[in-house]
């Protein structure tokens, strides 16, 4: 099976609709601009055979591989995707032309994408992220440097309810915390930034957190602990932080860099052209990185 330019954006272990019940589904992009959705359940399920293909590197489901359903409508290739965790089998797709398509699961097995897009960024849409608990909001960056929340109950014209300009140059990445109402931004300009969704229309960070040298490649919240957060850049670091910690007045601040920020926990180093982190949901504070030369499986003592 050939995947195409964009990897895995995300995996669906929970029931869908009766036709996809219990299946293990992912979402892909292609170079050529197709949005498809593959059932993995079997390829899963080999994981636990001991004699897993070998190094043939057959097709391990011994037949060729065909998509669920391929969405053709986008009008150029994109990076941002990603399924609701609330509604099972709704997912948001985004473009390089500045298009981002809502997709519904029907009880025939298949997804409903409308028409219209939603359209309110000028440029590239580069992530996007639903809300944990909201079942109808989502938020989206752009490279035209701004982080927007919409809610799919509106018409596309209209779902746009909150814009803020968030950084200096391209919004890369975005991660929305599963227990607080904050998203953690990255850009192009290293710049880390957390927004407190209370106070997001006055265009005001809740922190701003800089260490990385280049731009932020991934950023995500630790699923088990809502102040902490990691993030990767195109420097070949992965950073652990934690926004709980505050200054110790028992240490010598003289001692420690004036370019660390204090919410710095750990940083981890080795990969070149990390591409994105994620924590595992289970293993409480392991992280798992991809990137030019590999993954990585890794967990500190700081979290």
């Amino acid at each position: 099976m050939v995947w195409m330019s964009a990897a895995v954006a995300a995996t669906v272990p929970m029931p869908l609709v009766a036709p996809l019940c219990e299946h293990m589904l992912v979402a892909t992009w292609s170079e050529r601009g197709v949005v498809s959705v593959w059932d993995c359940s079997n390829h899963v399920i080999l994981l636990d055979s001991p004699r897993v293909g070998g190094a043939s590197g057959k097709n391990l489901t011994g037949h060729k591989e065909t998509p669920l359903f391929s969405f053709r409508g986008h009008k150029s290739e994109g990076y941002a995707l990603d399924w609701s965790p609330t509604v099972a089998g709704r997912m948001a797709s985004g473009d390089c032309q500045k298009s981002i398509f809502l997709w519904e699961p029907t009880p025939a097995g298949v997804w409903q994408v409308e028409d219209q897009p939603f359209s309110a960024h000028s440029k590239s849409v580069e992530d996007i992220q639903w809300s944990p608990n909201e079942a109808s909001v989502f938020a989206s960056c752009s490279v035209d440097q701004t982080i927007r929340v919409w809610d799919c109950r509106a018409a596309p014209s209209k779902a746009c309810m909150l814009t803020t300009q968030a950084h200096s140059a391209d919004v890369n990445v975005i991660s929305w915390n599963r227990k607080e109402p904050l998203i953690v931004s990255g850009g192009d300009d290293g710049v880390i930034k957390v927004w407190d969704l209370r106070q997001f229309s006055k265009g005001q960070s809740a922190a701003v957190l800089q260490h990385h040298s280049s731009a932020i490649t991934s950023v995500e919240w630790n699923p088990h602990d809502s102040s902490v957060f990691a993030s990767a850049g195109e420097d070949d670091q992965v950073v652990q932080w934690d926004l709980g910690v505050e200054a110790d007045e028992g240490v010598d601040r003289d001692c420690v860099p004036a370019e660390v920020p204090e919410q710095l926990l750990f940083i981890h180093q080795g990969q070149k052209e990390i591409k994105e982190l994620h924590w595992h949901p289970q293993l409480l504070g392991v992280l798992l990185t991809t990137a030019l030369n590999g993954f990585n499986v890794f967990k500190t003592i700081s979290v």
